[in-house]
């Protein structure tokens, strides 16, 4: 189906008076990714801001922010308890006792309101730490989209082995055109 834009519409898509170059319509890919940083920006986390988006289908199903769990003080420089795992191969991970990661609360978030997120996609700021990537795997997360890479070589193995698909979707690289 073809559509014409007509000068002077109110849904033109004209990026400024006088000029006739339309706006270009963000792909499904942008436009997830696009919400994923403005749920970010949320966040009660003082180290980090990510965001979720669940979507199966085109629709939204759940959204999730890091941060501490619902009613519990927010996370700052005074309250913010680091502790340290190690990782096989030597590499130390560092996260914070009082928050949860954006993947999770989006989760917790379908789960508490009954909404089905299996055979789902998800799209995240950043790529999941190996610990979300085991419960998006449990959940039957399908695709994961990533805007920006966090120690991708520490799941590589796991999304080997769940067929887990990792896609980044980088909205820097998608501004510039």
């Amino acid at each position: 189906m073809h559509e014409e834009m007509k000068s002077g519409s109110c849904c033109s898509g004209e990026k400024g008076e006088g000029s006739s170059v339309p706006e270009k319509r963000l792909g499904w890919h942008e436009y997830f990714m696009n919400v994923a940083h403005l749920i970010s920006r949320r966040a009660t986390c003082s180290r980090a801001h990510i965001g979720a988006v669940i979507v199966r289908e085109n629709s939204i199903l759940s959204t999730g922010y890091n941060g501490a769990p619902s009613g519990l003080p927010h996370c700052n420089d005074s309250n913010c308890i680091i502790y340290e795992s190690k990782h096989p191969d030597g590499t130390v991970e560092e996260n914070c006792v009082n928050t949860i990661h954006a993947e999770i609360n989006a989760i917790a978030l379908a789960a508490k309101h009954g909404v089905s997120i299996k055979d789902s996609d998800i799209y995240i700021t950043a790529s999941p730490c190996i610990h979300c990537l085991k419960v998006l795997i449990n959940v039957g997360i399908k695709t994961i989209y990533y805007d920006k890479p966090y120690k991708i070589e520490q799941i590589d193995e796991l999304l080997r082995l769940s067929g887990i698909r990792l896609v980044q979707v980088n909205l820097a690289s998608n501004l510039k055109e």
